[in-house]
């Protein structure tokens, strides 16, 4: 049965894919490779982002927010709630970055001016230089972490990530 990616390819993978042959070549074990690299690769850099981020004392949470209400432009705010769902967690999940960002004095929250039992979350003047300034060095963290593939490469990789993800 073909194991999928030839040998030499795998890196670290390589051996466990042999050991795996070894002891069910009944199964195509390949796929372990495929996910064990991914999952390699996206701690590698979860790792690169949060390092960047630890001098500012922002955790990959945090950062976050402040990214997504920094890309919706100066003074503009969002619900909690479009917040969450931009950012793809649960509403209570929302509410334990925003009083960590809060207390920080990185956002406001503020009576929505249409419903005033609605809340709209918004940069302060701190946080929106923090915002500004660590989007550049996350830039180019990111851009470091990738530098192996040419520009070709990385929308290959993007298509190829948007078929499983």
């Amino acid at each position: 049965m073909s194991q999928g990616v030839p040998a030499g390819q795998g890196g670290p993978m390589d051996s466990i894919l042999a050991q795996w042959r070894r002891e069910r070549p009944d199964l195509d074990s390949s796929v372990m490779a495929v996910c064990g690299d991914l999952w390699r690769a996206a701690d590698r850099v979860r790792d690169g982002v949060a390092a960047n981020l630890a001098g500012d004392e922002l955790d990959l949470a945090g950062f976050d927010v402040l990214l997504t209400l920094r890309r919706q432009g100066k003074g503009r705010a969002l619900s909690p709630s479009e917040l969450a769902q931009d950012m793809m967690i649960s509403t209570s999940a929302m509410t334990n970055r925003l009083d960590r960002l809060q207390k920080r004095g990185l956002i406001e929250r503020r009576a929505d001016p249409e419903d005033r039992r609605a809340l709209r979350i918004v940069l302060t003047e701190g946080g929106f230089a923090l915002a500004d300034r660590i989007v550049a060095s996350h830039v180019a963290t990111e851009e470091r972490l990738v530098s192996a593939l040419t520009p070709e490469e990385r929308a290959q990789l993007r298509r190829l990530l948007a078929k499983i993800g």
